[in-house]
């Protein structure tokens, strides 16, 4: 490799009678350019937290570098993880399962150590933030029945019962609904957030578990990991417009998680049964890509600006990293503790970083 600094001082050291050479000048000049250059932003940097529930923790992934930067410890088995629009916490769900916790840890994400544990109902899976980041809905399977979180003061102020065997969740971008899936009763409820009263029962496929709303809020995506697809609602008139089979050949797929890109146009749908993540092109609703990632991916999210999709793979322990532009994983975390599964992304990213 070359010598830089002696390049650089080499020119000074020849200099004769303490007289500087133009040589020694134009090199001063040039070393502010040339670190211009070389330290500029290469990839955005957000941080993604990964409940780890065989480890009774939360990994946290520096994304700029795809490793695990921290690990947090929670109460037993954590699922789900939601972060703050702010960026400032995250809550994820710990089912207590077999020891009941029933609990949720907030964790602070400037210093990722929890600050506080919240009792809820019998095993919390599903957990989403309103997007004024007042209340945190989280889904009780074993006690059918939403709890709703006051974030200011991280209690509990309502709790909504609904149908049997809620799993996942979502709140649509206004704030206004929370759609509920329940892998029990196949169907998924909507809450009004503004009087936690269910409006709507929407019947969807078999053992829904997940719920993801397009930014438009247009559409909730439900994905059914009995039914090996995923049902398309209408958020207009509650109603499926679409169901998109997500199969790989002749064996099922299971999905199990969806994360929907920031533009909208793409849903991502990790699929447990067949180790794979389907790509579904939401203005055809059709799969237009199929991606082998780890085994048994229960979890996947989208980094804020589109670029990566972020997966948790249970049985492998590790976190899939997919390019959005081509569909393929660019990357493989380790080290992320036993059975990943769920998975949020800070909103925002990092000060630059140079490579």
């Amino acid at each position: 490799m070359r010598n830089n600094g002696a390049w650089f001082w080499d020119s000074r050291i020849r200099n004769r009678g303490n007289k500087l050479s133009l040589c020694w000048v134009l090199r001063c000049l040039a070393l502010p350019w040339l670190a211009a250059l070389w330290c500029v932003p290469a990839a955005a940097q957000y941080k993604a937290y990964v409940a780890t529930h065989k480890s009774n923790s939360v990994a946290v992934i520096d994304t700029f570098v795809d490793q695990v930067v921290a690990v947090v410890p929670v109460q037993f088995q954590p699922l789900a993880v939601a972060i703050t629009p702010n960026g400032a916490f995250a809550y994820v769900t710990n089912s207590g399962w077999p020891v009941g916790s029933n609990s949720v840890s907030v964790i602070d994400t400037r210093t990722n150590t929890v600050v506080a544990t919240i009792p809820v109902a019998n095993f919390p899976v599903g957990v989403a933030i309103t997007p004024n980041g007042a209340f945190a809905y989280v889904a009780n399977y074993n006690s059918n029945s939403v709890s709703v979180i006051a974030t200011a003061t991280n209690t509990v102020t309502v709790t909504v019962g609904v149908g049997t065997g809620p799993w996942g969740l979502a709140i649509t971008p206004n704030g206004a609904f929370a759609y509920v899936a329940h892998l029990n009763s196949n169907d998924v409820w909507v809450i009004n957030t503004a009087t936690n009263a269910v409006v709507a029962t929407v019947p969807v496929g078999n053992g829904p578990v997940a719920v993801a709303i397009t930014p438009n809020g247009a559409f909730a995506y439900v994905t059914n990991q009995s039914s090996d697809n995923v049902s398309v609602i209408s958020t207009a008139t509650n109603t499926v417009v679409a169901s998109v089979p997500v199969v790989s050949g002749s064996y099922n797929s299971g999905p199990s998680a969806v994360a929907i890109t920031p533009n909208g146009a793409f849903a991502y749908t990790a699929n447990a049964a067949a180790s794979t993540v389907s790509v579904i092109d939401t203005a055809t609703n059709t799969v237009i890509a199929t991606v082998p990632v780890g085994i048994a991916p229960n979890g996947v999210a989208i980094t804020p600006d589109g670029k990566f999709a972020y997966v948790g793979n249970e049985y492998s322990s590790t976190v899939s990293v997919i390019d959005t532009a081509t569909n393929a994983v660019v990357d493989t975390v380790n080290g992320v503790a036993v059975a990943p599964s769920g998975i949020a992304i800070t909103p925002q990213s990092s000060a630059f970083s140079c490579r």
